[in-house]
Parts: C-alpha cells; sequence; structure tokens
C-alpha cells in the first residue's frame, strides 16, 4: 500500500518502491496513463512539489521522498444539488461508492430541467460536507437497476479510474433473476450490441454493433416458479448489456417487460452487487458489497457477502 495523506488541498504522496527511478512524467503518463490535456496543467500550473519544491518533471523519483500534488481545489458544480438520502458504501478524499436505489437516473437527460438524479444527489452530499460539488460519474446503472455505483471526487481520480475502467480493471458483479431453468450454470455470452432500429429505447444483438462480453453463473434456482438466480460480471459495459445477453440468450429478466420478461415484479430484477478495485493513489484492494434495498423475495436467497 502507499503512504498517503491529505494537508489541505494538497496530497501527500511518499513514492514506494515501484515508484522508484520513475520520473513524474512517467508516473502520470505510463502508470496513472493520465490525458495529455490534464497532464500539461499539472505541469504548466506546478501542482506537483517534491519536497516542498518545483518539481522537475524529467528527473528519477527517489525512494521514501515526498511528493505534493494539489488535487483538492474548489470547483463550481456541473450539476444541480438536489436533496435525497444517500446510502454511502464507501468513501475518502478521492473516491464515493454509493448504493443506488431503483427508479432513479444516474445522471440526467436534460441537465437544465432535470436534478432529482443520483448524481445531482452526490453533488449535494459533497456540498453539506463542504467539499468540492464537482463529482465524476465513472459508469452508470439503469433506471430501474440498483446497486453500487463509483464517483470520482477531482479530475486526476476521475482520469485514472476511466482508463482503470476501460481496462476492465474495475470488476462489477451482479445478481439476476431470470426466466427459466439453465442447462449451462455457467458460461460466457460473447455477442455484439447494437440499437434497435425499429425501437428508440431497445438495444439488440448485431453483427454490426459493439463488442459485448457477459459471464454468468447460476447460484440458486427455484424450480418451482422456474427462475434461476445469476452472478454476472462484465468485461464491457454497452447500455442494456446484460439484459440484452440474457434476453437474447433466451433467459429474460424477471420483470424487464422491455426485453421479454414477465410483470411479476415492479423492475428489472437486476442489481450491481459488487465493485472491486485498487484504489489508484493508495493502491489499497477495494472490495465493496452493495445491499438490497427492496426485491427482499432475491435478498432473503443470496447473501450478497458470499460472491
Amino acid at each position: 500500500m502507499i503512504n498517503t495523506k491529505r494537508t489541505g488541498q494538497w496530497l501527500q504522496i511518499v513514492v514506494p518502491r515501484e515508484w522508484d527511478g520513475l520520473t513524474v512524467n512517467q508516473l502520470f503518463r505510463e502508470t496513472w496513463q493520465a490525458p495529455k490535456k490534464l497532464t500539461h496543467q499539472f505541469r504548466t500550473e506546478n501542482k506537483i512539489l517534491c519536497e516542498g519544491n518545483r518539481v522537475n518533471w524529467n528527473l528519477p523519483l527517489t525512494l521514501g521522498t515526498t511528493l505534493q500534488l494539489h488535487l483538492f481545489e474548489e470547483e463550481a458544480p456541473q450539476f444541480q444539488p438536489f436533496y435525497q438520502e444517500l446510502s454511502v458504501l464507501f468513501e475518502d478524499e478521492h473516491v464515493l461508492i454509493v448504493n443506488k436505489p431503483p427508479f432513479i437516473n444516474t445522471h440526467p437527460n436534460d441537465p437544465i430541467n432535470e436534478n432529482n438524479t443520483l448524481i445531482n444527489a452526490a453533488t449535494f452530499y459533497l456540498l453539506t460536507k463542504g467539499e468540492s460539488a464537482n463529482v465524476r460519474q465513472i459508469h452508470r446503472l439503469d433506471r430501474d437497476t440498483s446497486g453500487a455505483i463509483l464517483f470520482a471526487k477531482h479530475a486526476l481520480a476521475g482520469a485514472i479510474l476511466d482508463k482503470m475502467l476501460e481496462q476492465r480493471k474495475i470488476k462489477r458483479t451482479y445478481i439476476a433473476a431470470v426466466h427459466g431453468l439453465l442447462k449451462q450454470k455457467k458460461g460466457t455470452l460473447n455477442m455484439p450490441i447494437g440499437r434497435d432500429r425499429h425501437h428508440a429505447v431497445r438495444r439488440r444483438v448485431s453483427q454490426s454493433g459493439q463488442a459485448a462480453i457477459t459471464h454468468f453463473q447460476v447460484i440458486h434456482e427455484n424450480k418451482q416458479k422456474k427462475i434461476s438466480y445469476l452472478k454476472c460480471w462484465l468485461e464491457t459495459g454497452r447500455t442494456h448489456q446484460i439484459r440484452v445477453h440474457l434476453s437474447h440468450f433466451g433467459h429474460p429478466l424477471v420483470g424487464d417487460t422491455l426485453y421479454g420478461g414477465e410483470p411479476i415484479i415492479n423492475r428489472q430484477a437486476l442489481h450491481a452487487a459488487k465493485l472491486e478495485f485498487f484504489h489508484p493513489f493508495t493502491q489499497e484492494f477495494i472490495e465493496i458489497h452493495a445491499p438490497f434495498t427492496d426485491l427482499p423475495e432475491i435478498s432473503k436467497m443470496i447473501d450478497i457477502s458470499k460472491m
């Protein structure tokens, strides 16, 4: 684990063994893979010090020396603050993980006229704590899907986490209840997904679509009701990916009427149950479990903490 400490608007980092001999330029471009524009901003605005002095971006770092990064400056919020109770699963100076309830959008489709979304609520939450309110969403969940969502609190954390998500270094595990009993108890659905030309919202499996890979494993069955409970994890993050794949596979989500599910519950039975990644600054392994806030008929059968 990397030794870090916040001091006011600065983050102090003690150079670990794995950074010994790297330059700050390499740290930004290779280790963190930060965007060029953001890297240029840190360089030109002198936002990095070494032992209290302006750093030379091209000199090797030495084990045990202290870097200071200016990360926590005040920013105007990009989204209107909106009060809603948040279930915070994990939080530090860099990231915020929230257990999203169903029936709320992750972000506004119209930022001016829509403010009752999860990112608006996260903005309000941070403002009440006296923190910068320019929260950054790393991934999203459909309106009726519940579970863990990851936000970044500042630009560098957002950039690193975006790259980690792109490189599949953030693992998201879902619980899904589907119609039917699966003959194949474990497998991978590797089918490209594109828009449905005949429906504004629907997606479909399409050879001309974007690559999409979903892994699944049956973890429980209700043979009487012919419902299977699956653990699913993604290698890609296409819109409606799990819903489209499982419907095409012949086992639509319970409650997902858009993709052939029966409305025996009031939403699609999909929950983002677990989030795993290595912290972008401390390298601590973060493993977060998100409990169900509804659907007791599922939560009583599935112990999320053992996933």
